[in-house]
This record gives structure tokens, C-alpha cells and sequence, in this order.
């Protein structure tokens, strides 16, 4: 079937020269035609496939313009997910469900996606807690950017024990008698947090085809139809690109990729850029899976973490020789790059190599992108504007906001990041959630944020002004990230000659309150017009997947993010927390406790 119709819908199509719509033809994977349903099934033959959308809401396909999306696929799998749970108890009932259910030598994993402000008891859950719910089973929980919980199981697996030293930068937490408790703190990388992850068992080749499946399915259940990979620690090129390349010669993908090649090893990055050039170039593959350029990580002297419970770190002084080697090949080669960046001292120190570079051999155009940015002031705004840069932001405050307010202060945290500015000096922004280990991979979360200026918690962050309308905020997900992989003449508006990615809400989001905004999905996906997730009255559209495998994976009894129904007003506003007390009774931490914040309402999203 090469031709479609949707009608009967709600359309906002982005495209300034028709904003609404109430039908669409899509032919060959393209946007034909938008309009009105009178003017629209005027093109309707006996081949056409025509989908009434019962007065649904239809937005252009998400784009996250930062995703681990690769590497997440790789490992979903093998993940229970707390994304949106909405207690301490029901995440250690899920975990205690999960830890029967697993077997040796596998281990259940909570890997990133939550953070304590969701739950109703304010608290993390504790290790005594967590031990007796999965005594058996190794149990690793990543928390953000700073921390891990294990089990005593996991521990003996790891092979900690008491005279085990500190990793470079972390800190295994020891107990009265000089054991190690099963806290590990990252102080203050993070990198005792992803070696330790490391060790555990992997899934096989078969299994993480299947595994990446599931995730893409995931993210089409809520309305992402693309992504810019931003590689990863672990992300090896190209034995790690194998089954995501054999995923797409199968024909199996449900979303567009387009991958950054991640630098692993620190003093080998200029060697492995030198290679990666020389084997691949960007552009090569096609409008499903493609390489977009270099990054984010192209020399790991600029690596400036974003644990906000650590100060901001200061970089190592031969930073800027080896980012200038790197920079000039790359800009030599023309690869875009990304480089993340979460404070502003450090985009300054990369802003000078960068111009450095440029008046040697000149950008003229060359695409390259600032991640995170979240303290950058407008100089440095300016500065990226001046050699044609982007800006990718994402919702890492909702999560971290309150140990941001902790450390910096309510004034700081009302320009961080200030994406306002950035809009204001009409550079590039792309909106995305750096899933999967810290942040949730769900789009719905960071519109939220964008919109209200809170934090998952509750905290307002932002003062109106500093917020986005809804219209704004969801053209940062579509057409704003197109920007980063070079598509955006082609992807992020419903629009003739633009690819028929879109999805149909559950929900309008342009007038749900505030706090439903969290709880919306898609009930029907569609990318390059093939349907690729149904739900609902559309459920039978959407093509068969396989069951997760192997069979104890927790996607078969889970899925992803937690999965509730609202059903009217009254049922959404039973689901909001109200406010309540402060729960101290949590692990120890390190040394001191993080700000708690105040407890708003909210409406878990599913």
C-alpha cells in the first residue's frame, strides 16, 4: 500500500503556511497533500488506504536530537524500568516480582530514568529494603549522575570486598565494620557507575536484536519517530553499530537514526577519528540509518560532568591542544560534531579552540553542536550563532533541579538552561532527553518541563517568561532537532514533499491541563507512512512484534515507562500527590542529604 489517507483529525502541522488540518495523503512515504476532508478524499482511489482519526489530535513524528538510542536498545531488555512509578512501594514490589523471576548469573537492573522526587514517600528506596526484597538475585539500581545501589549479591558478584580501593573519581561507600554497603558514589564522575554497570552479563546477538526492537516500539507508543544518537561510553565503533545495522538490512526499524561515533579511550580519541574518517563518511546510509558526524565525547580531557551534588569540575589544562587536534581533522574531513558541554566556563574554552580552528581552516557552514548547555550566558550564546552552531538542550533539570537549587540557588536555576535566550538569538535549538541511564526517555516528561518550568518533584524552576508555549516547546521536538542530522528541509512539519512521520495523541495536547501533559502517548505512530504502533481503536493497524526476549525479560510483564489509564478529571486529579511531609528515613548518603524541595502536584505519565 502506497497510499494513505487520515481524516476526520485535529492536525497541527507546524507548516507556517497551513497551521491546521483536518486530513492528510501520504504516498510513497512522503506528505502528498494536506487539508481540509472534503478537499483531501478528492484524492481517494480504490488503492487508498483511508484511516478515520474520530477527531484525534495529530502532531509531526518527535525527534529526540540526543538519545543513547543504540546503546539503550542493546540493553532494554534485561531493564526494569521505574520510569514514572509512582511509589517507593511499587517499585520494590516490581523489583522483588523481577529478582524471582530472573536467572543466575543474570541480574535485575534499574538503569537510570527516575529519581526520588516521583515517589509519594519522597525517598529513595533503602539497601536493608532492597536486600530483603531480592536477597538472591544481583540487583544494580542506577540513580542520575551520582550514585548506584547494590545488593549484597551484586557485591559478590562484582568480587567487592572490604579491601577494595576507590576507582579514579569514585567512592565504594563502606559500613561500620569497614565493608562495602552497597552504595557507590560518584565524586565525582560517574564513571565507577557505568564500569561497575559494565560488568554484568550481556544479552545475545538475537536478543538484542529483539531488544532494540522493543525500544524503538516504546518510543513510537510515545510518538517519537526519529533520533540523533549520540553514541556512548561502551559504544564501540563498529563492533557495537552490528545489530542495529542488521536490524535495519532486515527491514525492522520503526524509527529514523542518525549516529555520532563516540571517542572511548583517553589518549586514543585523535587515532580513532583519524580511522573513522578514513572508513565512513558522514551522510552514508539513508533516510532510516545514517551517520550524522562525531561526538559527543571527542576528547575526554573535556569531559565536564553534570552531578550536580559535586561542584563544577575544572578541566584538565592540555584539554585545549588535544580538542584543537580533533576539532581541526573533523572540520579538515567536514564531519559535524557535538561536544557536551554542561557548564558555561567550559563551552568558553571550547568556543576559543573552536575559533581558533576556524580562522586555520574556516567551518563556512560546518555543523556542530553544543549539548546541554544548561549554564551557558549569552556570550557564549552568541559566539556559537557567529560559526553557525546549534544548541541541544533536554530535561535533565526536571530531574536534577533540586540538587541544582541546592548547590547554585532559585536566581541561578531560573536561567538554567536559558533556553529563552537561546531562542532569542535565533540559534538553532533542538530539544531531546539524553535517555537511557539518566534521564526518562520520554518525550511527554520534557514537554512538560518545558511548559510548566517544574521539576518532576514538583519545584517551579522557572518564571513564566522563561517558559515555552505548547506550540513552541513541540517545535523544538520536531522541526528544531531536524536541524541537528541536516534534515530539516525534509523532517518536522506535516507538509508536502516532508516525510510522513507523525503521531496521533490520546490526548489533545494543546488543551489538557498542565500536569496531563506528562500522561500523554500515542495510539497511532506512523513513519514514512507505515504504520509502526497502534493502540486503541487503531491497535489491529499495527504490525506484529515478537515477545521480548528471552523470556524473563521484564518488558514482558512492565513494557517501559509505567503504564496507567486517566480516564476523566476526577481520576487524574486522585493520581496527583498532594502535598506531604519530608521523609528522612533514606540510605545514608554521602555525606550530606540533597535538597528536598517543596512536593507539587502530579500526574504521572505512563
Amino acid at each position: 500500500m502506497t497510499h494513505t489517507i487520515l481524516m476526520n483529525a485535529k492536525i497541527t502541522t507546524l507548516d507556517p503556511a497551513k497551521s491546521q488540518a483536518s486530513a492528510v495523503a501520504i504516498k510513497d512515504g512522503f506528505f502528498e497533500a494536506v487539508g481540509n476532508d472534503e478537499e483531501i478524499m478528492k484524492r481517494c482511489n480504490s488503492d487508498t488506504q483511508v484511516i478515520d482519526l474520530k477527531q484525534h489530535t495529530v502532531i509531526p513524528g518527535l525527534n529526540d536530537s540526543h538519545l543513547h538510542v543504540i546503546r539503550g536498545g542493546l540493553h532494554y531488555n534485561m531493564e526494569l524500568r521505574w520510569e514514572g512509578v509512582p511509589s517507593v512501594a511499587d517499585a520494590l514490589r516490581m523489583l522483588k516480582d523481577q529478582a524471582q523471576r530472573t536467572p543466575a548469573p543474570q541480574w535485575v537492573r534499574v538503569v537510570g530514568g527516575w529519581t526520588e522526587y516521583q515517589f509519594a514517600e519522597r525517598r529513595m528506596p533503602t539497601l536493608d529494603e532492597i536486600n530483603a526484597v531480592a536477597p538472591d538475585t544481583p540487583v544494580f539500581i542506577l540513580h542520575l549522575y551520582d550514585r548506584a545501589l547494590l545488593n549484597a549479591a551484586a557485591l559478590h558478584a562484582i568480587g567487592f570486598t572490604r579491601d577494595t580501593p576507590n576507582p579514579p573519581g569514585g567512592i565504594i561507600y563502606k559500613d561500620r565494620h569497614g565493608s562495602p554497603s552497597g552504595l557507590l558514589l560518584a565524586e565525582p564522575s560517574a564513571l565507577i557507575l557505568y564500569s561497575t554497570l559494565a560488568q554484568g552479563p550481556t544479552l545475545s546477538f538475537e536478543d538484542q536484536l529483539n531488544s532494540s526492537r522493543h525500544f524503538q516500539r516504546e518510543l513510537n507508543r510515545l510518538g517519537i519517530t526519529s533520533a540523533i544518537d549520540a553514541g556512548g561510553g561502551g559504544q564501540s565503533y563498529p563492533d557495537d553499530y552490528k545489530v542495529i545495522q542488521e536490524l535495519h538490512k532486515r527491514g525492522k526499524m520503526t524509527m529514523r537514526i542518525a549516529y555520532n561515533l563516540f571517542a572511548q579511550k583517553p589518549g586514543t580519541e585523535f587515532d580513532d577519528y583519524k580511522r573513522w574518517t578514513s572508513m565512513v563518511k558522514p551522510g552514508e546510509g539513508d533516510a532510516m540509518l545514517r551517520l550524522n558526524g562525531a561526538g559527543e565525547n571527542l576528547v575526554w580531557s573535556a569531559a565536564d560532568f553534570e552531578n550536580f551534588l559535586q561542584p563544577r569540575p575544572n578541566l584538565a589544562g592540555d584539554m585545549d591542544k588535544e580538542l584543537e587536534r580533533i576539532t581541526h581533522l573533523l572540520v579538515e574531513k567536514r564531519w559535524p560534531f557535538r561536544i557536551h558541554a554542561t557548564y558555561d566556563e567550559s563551552i568558553s574554552r571550547f568556543m576559543n579552540v573552536f575559533e581558533k580552528v576556524d580562522k586555520d581552516i574556516p567551518f563556512d557552514g560546518l555543523r556542530f553542536i553544543i549539548d546541554h548547555a544548561e549554564t551557558i550566558r549569552p556570550n557564549n550564546i552568541e559566539r556559537i550563532k557567529a560559526l553557525g552552531g546549534g544548541i541541544a538542550i533536554q530535561h535533565r533539570m526536571a530531574f536534577q533541579g533540586e540538587y541544582f537549587v541546592e548547590r547554585y540557588g532559585a536566581t541561578e536555576a531560573k536561567l538554567t538552561p536559558p533556553i529563552t535566550d537561546m531562542l532569542a538569538a535565533d540559534v538553532p535549538v533542538g530539544a531531546g532527553t539524553d535517555a537511557t541511564r539518566v534521564a526518562s526517555f520520554n518525550p511527554w516528561v520534557s514537554l512538560y518541563w518545558l511548559v510548566s518550568g517544574k521539576t518532576l518533584g514538583g519545584l517551579s524552576l522557572y518564571p513564566e517568561e522563561r517558559r515555552l508555549d505548547r506550540e513552541k516547546a513541540l517545535s523544538l521536538w520536531t522541526k528544531g532537532s531536524a536541524w541537528f542530522s541536516g534534515e530539516q528541509d525534509v523532517k518536522g512539519a506535516i507538509k508536502p514533499g516532508e516525510y510522513a512521520d507523525l503521531a496521533v495523541l490520546s490526548a489533545d495536547y494543546f488543551s489538557v491541563p498542565e500536569e496531563e501533559i506528562k500522561c500523554l502517548m500515542s495510539v497511532l505512530t506512523i513513519v514514512g507512512g507505515n504504520v509502526v504502533h497502534g493502540a486503541g481503536d487503531f491497535k489491529d493497524l499495527a504490525p506484529p512484534l515478537p515477545p521480548a526476549s528471552p523470556d524473563w525479560s521484564p518488558v514482558r510483564t512492565y513494557g517501559g515507562h509505567y503504564h496507567a489509564h486517566v480516564h476523566s478529571a476526577a481520576m487524574a486529579s486522585h493520581l496527583c500527590m498532594g502535598h506531604g511531609h519530608h521523609n528522612h528515613s533514606r540510605i545514608a548518603r554521602a555525606p550530606k542529604d540533597p535538597f528536598w524541595g517543596t512536593l507539587g502536584c502530579a500526574c504521572f505519565a505512563f
